[in-house]
């Protein structure tokens, strides 16, 4: 089956580690990705997300394959449906530059027109808007994980004295 990509791409008025720490609070993920209904953290690298596209209902699990503070969070499903990601931090003046990239295979006829029609597209940038007004509204992150993944696998656990799950 084909795979489709998505990218997007936003600034947040905010420094780095907070927009970082924010997005390692995965069951915060509701609260701005619009097709997202929950996440529950399992442990440091599994999560298992349920997602509703065009009343389309679907779970499934995702191990965190490659996280550095302040850098990077990448991850890929593990069963079901294909679909894996990442999204970029970098210093943008006194704020960040959040880039995200998805990769998955569209499933049924509204997803796959989605897909060729640019809506998923249209839909990151929308997602990653409401992830900037989150972190810029609140002034401050929900929790931070600062531990290291590497192939799937914890290599440090700092967790800098706030929790993430």
């Amino acid at each position: 089956m084909a795979t489709t990509t998505l990218r997007a791409e936003v600034d947040v008025d905010a420094p780095i580690r907070k927009v970082y720490d924010q997005w390692t609070q995965f069951e915060s993920f509701p609260e701005f990705l619009g097709a997202v209904k929950s996440v529950e953290q399992i442990d440091d690298v599994r999560t298992r997300w349920t997602v509703s596209i065009a009343g389309h209902e679907n779970s499934f699990y995702a191990d965190i394959v490659d996280q550095v503070p302040d850098r990077h969070v990448s991850w890929q499903s593990t069963d079901g449906t294909f679909h894996r990601g990442s999204v970029e931090f970098a210093p943008n003046g006194e704020g960040t530059h959040v880039r995200l990239e998805m990769e998955w295979e569209p499933e049924g006829f509204i997803e796959k027109a989605g897909a060729a029609l640019g809506i998923d597209d249209a839909q990151a940038r929308t997602d990653l808007r409401r992830f900037k007004e989150f972190i810029e509204e609140r002034g401050s992150e929900t929790g931070a994980w600062r531990g290291e993944i590497h192939g799937a696998q914890e290599t440090s656990g700092d967790q800098g004295g706030v929790t993430g799950i």
